[in-house]
């Protein structure tokens, strides 16, 4: 709840008095000797306080059964004796708690326990060594003053069983960070030197190891491919179903499973430098973490045990001046009743517990969220604005035509030779061109004399022809005429293409048309967006043509192209001065001054440095999907959240005068001080029963 309290071992934190948390998240379920403590004392605090229970009640409804004149003070020696261990050993957390906010002047809900359960045991001890003190209207017909041992020992059972149930349940918002931990391969295969194969703790593994993964083990940290060929299922980052093939020089990342064959990589990032290591500790940072909202629970948690107390007094001089007889019996107990059921707890959990347990829902959804406050602004936001390559299309260009001049060559042996060139070169077209050959199983060549001109395109010989391939300048240059194509190449363009000329032998021979396919989701995910009452806005730093290319397939209208990486910024600058409250989803490198512009700066991608770094929101399937599921996770976080506070204010402005004997000059009632335990016990416990709602919203 305090998160900037921190300690090296586990204990209470002197703000609230809450059990703190872990810092470091961990792979097993923690041992939690706290929860085990708790429970060993709950557990003697029954053994003892049962037994305390049934005289009480024996005492009250059967007074005859008690015998003789000195039984029911003989009958409250019993109830102390049973009374002390309860208090004073299974208790003791209890009362440690309550002192050390005493002397922090941090005054909690274990102030009000300790305030509570401490008056009604002085009351009842001096009740037993000096019923004489206590005016006549104080005693019961045989002389004896009646105690309230069996409230306090009750009180305090509750209260642990409060802590227990509460302790169980908070352990149970760790498991979604130890369900990624859960990913992480314990051991590795590495080879020696000469050829053999080790198994070791991946805690061993360092950088430059050479490692053997075989079909069905997890890839055991992030690097390269060195040797094989494999398939490999990244649905753990991407969220894509089907396996990725790959590669000698492809990269590989640790946590996701190899479904066929067997490769041997190269380490590249162990320990926690590793993506999932990483991303383990944005979620739990992120889950420590205070939403503004958080900021009105903290205002009035500062004056409510100064206010509690204030009004369990004003309680107790009501009662002792205008009460009916016993008026200092009635007055005792509901004041007491008044410092137990006010819940500092319950208010105070209400947003820790939503946000700890909404960021572990998103991170299994794949949406890493950097903090609670990212979470609460994103459910605010009315205008996304997206970056065009690597967010609304694949980012990787693709052959998409084929169109072969005269009958010298057809479109096959068109495409044969320009990728047989264009093997040498390392420009993104190039490889579009040679993959685009590989899929259609064209054999590629050696090609002779390559040359490449900057700017421009390639050119050489393959199999004997001269080949240029470029753009429009490239081939003039080389004498070339491009008449015939340029009329298809304009045609192609303003579809959004981006088109190579090629010439071969000193005549254009056809062109080939490159494109950066949308994504297959994108779609739907535009769609479900706008639905969502979100505007739309592209902005990208490609050309006019290829935006208004995509946009006229998803249906943007509001596209701003050719624009610089500080030009978006001023955009989304705009966007703010006209009242817009803005997202921005980019790929998070050339798209980082918009991103940190942004009210929120959405990451695509499965993860880049700079995207875990800078980032607000991390998708790591990469596509927009994954922020109809943000604004869905914050949308129910914070509606969780408001729910939670709103239990929390209603339970104690309902609550304490209830306490305070409100009901009573109406009908009759009263709250006995161990119903009002269990309510501010049960309180807390349903603030996070609700808070664990989330683990199964759909997202």
């Amino acid at each position: 709840m305090h998160p900037q309290v921190r300690q090296e071992r586990p204990g209470a934190c002197p703000v609230c008095g809450m059990s703190l948390e872990p810092a470091a998240p961990a792979l097993e379920e923690a041992a939690a000797p706290e929860l085990a403590d708790m429970t060993r004392r709950f557990w003697v605090g029954v053994g003892f306080g049962v037994p305390l229970a049934a005289l009480a009640m024996l005492g009250h409804w059967a007074p005859r059964l008690i015998g003789t004149w000195g039984a029911p003070r003989a009958l409250g020696w019993i109830e102390f004796a049973l009374a002390m261990p309860v208090v004073m050993w299974a208790g003791a957390p209890i009362f440690a708690r309550a002192w050390n906010s005493v002397a922090a002047l941090s005054f909690n809900m274990f102030t009000l326990i300790g305030l509570g359960t401490t008056a009604a045991l002085v009351y009842s001890l001096a009740a037993l060594l000096l019923p004489g003190a206590f005016p006549p209207s104080f005693h019961r017909p045989d002389s004896t003053v009646p105690g309230y041992f069996d409230s306090s020992a009750t009180i305090i059972m509750l209260v642990l069983l409060g802590q227990v149930l509460e302790l169980r349940a908070r352990a149970r918002t760790g498991s979604a960070i130890r369900a990624l931990l859960d990913l992480a391969p314990q051991t590795a295969r590495r080879l020696r030197a000469d050829g053999g194969v080790d198994e070791v703790s991946l805690k061993t593994i360092v950088r430059g190891d050479r490692l053997r993964v075989r079909p069905g083990e997890r890839v055991p940290v992030d690097g390269v491919v060195l040797e094989g060929h494999s398939t490999v299922d990244e649905a753990m980052l991407t969220g894509e179903p089907l396996p990725v093939e790959k590669r000698g020089g492809d990269l590989v990342t640790g946590a996701t499973l190899n479904t066929s064959g067997s490769f041997v990589m190269r380490a590249e990032r162990v320990g926690g430098d590793t993506l999932l290591a990483r991303i383990v500790d944005l979620v739990a940072t992120a889950q420590r973490s205070r939403a503004p909202i958080q900021s009105v629970a903290d205002r009035v948690s500062a004056w409510f045990v100064p206010g509690v107390v204030a009004a369990a007094v004003t309680t107790f001089l009501a009662w002792s001046l205008l009460g009916p007889s016993p008026a200092m019996g009635f007055a005792l107990v509901n004041a007491v009743a008044v410092l137990l059921i006010a819940c500092p707890c319950a208010l105070g959990l209400a947003t820790p517990m939503s946000i700890m347990v909404g960021m572990g829902r998103g991170a299994r959804a794949g949406v890493l969220v950097r903090d609670a406050q990212v979470l609460q602004r994103l459910e605010g936001v009315d205008t996304l604005v997206v970056d065009k390559t690597g967010t609304l299309t694949e980012g990787h260009p693709r052959l998409d035509a084929v169109i072969a001049v005269g009958a010298d060559f057809s479109e096959a042996e068109l495409l044969r030779l320009s990728a047989s060139l264009e093997r040498g070169s390392e420009h993104p077209l190039a490889a579009a061109l040679v993959e685009g050959a590989a899929a259609r199983g064209l054999a590629l060549v050696e090609a002779r004399s390559f040359e490449a001109v900057t700017g421009r395109g390639v050119t050489g010989i393959v199999e004997g022809r001269e080949l240029a391939v470029g753009n429009r300048s490239l081939l003039e240059a080389h004498g070339i005429a491009t008449v015939d194509l340029a009329a298809r190449a304009a045609t192609l363009q303003q579809r959004g293409r981006t088109v190579v000329l090629v010439g071969i032998d000193g005549r254009a021979a056809g062109l080939l048309a490159v494109t950066d396919p949308v994504k297959p989701k994108a779609v739907a995910a535009i769609t479900g967006l706008r639905k969502a009452g979100l505007a739309i806005v592209m902005l990208t730093g490609d050309n006019r043509s290829s935006a208004l290319s995509v946009g006229r397939d998803l249906g943007i209208t509001d596209i701003v192209a050719e624009v610089l990486p500080d030009q978006k910024a001023e955009k989304i600058r705009s966007l703010q001065d006209a009242g817009r409250r803005v997202a921005m989803a980019g790929d998070g490198i050339n798209d980082a001054p918009a991103l940190a512009v942004a009210e929120v700066g959405i990451a695509m991608g499965t993860g880049a440095d700079v995207a875990l770094e800078s980032a607000g929101v991390t998708l790591l399937e990469g596509d927009l999907t994954g922020i109809l599921r943000a604004r869905r996770l914050s949308r129910a976080t914070m509606r969780n959240i408001r729910q939670n506070l709103f239990f929390a204010f209603v339970f104690n402005v309902i609550a304490i005068p209830v306490a305070g004997g409100a009901l009573y000059p109406l009908w009759g009632l009263l709250l006995n001080p161990v119903i009002a335990a269990a309510a501010m016990s049960f309180s807390s416990v349903t603030v996070i029963s609700n808070a664990l709602r989330l683990r199964r919203v759909t997202l």
